[in-house]
Formats: C-alpha cells, structure tokens, sequence
C-alpha cells in the first residue's frame, strides 16, 4: 500500500508508515506544497497513493467520492499538534493491514473509525 502525506501533517507520519514496511511520500517531499485539494487528489489518483490528511474536505464523498479515490484517511482530532498526530497514526497502523481501505473513506476520530463507501 503506497501513501501520499498531506502537507498539513507532520512528515514524520511518512517516517511511521516507512518504519513499519509502506510506501510514504510527503507533499513537501514532492514539492507539491500550496497545490489546490482537487490537483493534490488527481496526483493520488495517477499515483495510486492512498491520501492521510487533517483536512475535513476531503471527507464530503460529493466532492471526493472515495470510490474514484485508492483511499482516502481523514484524521478529525480535536488536537491537531505534531505529538497528537503522531500518537493518532500509531494506534492507526494495526488497521491498515486488517480493515479495508481500498475505494474507501476512513474518518478517524480519538475514538472511533468511521468507514464509507
């Protein structure tokens, strides 16, 4: 499974997914940074890199309907500092390998994970 990082996040998200055997690129790494929502998306889907991001765009299926998409990871946290984002990502990563992610949305919140079609 291959990831592209939002700029919104920290890069040391790609770091986590490369520790544990992913494919991880950053939006800087690629110089892709001050790119529009729709171009940052149409990149995801030329690559086939699942997107992580903190921005809740990316979450209304009208506008990003996840079948068109490899992926797509929302992180909706009520703290967004690199700490907590890291923390997010780490209980997130036993999921990848068990829960469907393929054509799909994942809404994370502290708590729960919300998945749609």
């Amino acid at each position: 499974m291959e990831f592209k990082i939002d700029e919104n996040l920290p890069v040391e998200v790609a770091d986590l997914l490369r520790q544990v055997g992913y494919d991880a690129a950053t939006v800087l790494e690629q110089h892709l940074e001050g790119w529009s929502d729709s171009d940052i998306a149409s990149m995801c889907q030329e690559e086939g890199r699942v997107l992580i991001t903190l921005d809740l765009d990316f979450a209304d299926i009208r506008a990003y309907p996840p079948a068109q998409f490899p992926g797509l990871i929302v992180l909706r946290l009520h703290k967004q500092d690199k700490f907590y984002v890291l923390e997010a990502i780490e209980r997130l990563i036993p999921l990848l390998s068990s829960e469907p992610l393929e054509r799909l949305l994942w809404i994370v919140e502290e708590m729960r994970l919300r998945i749609r079609g």
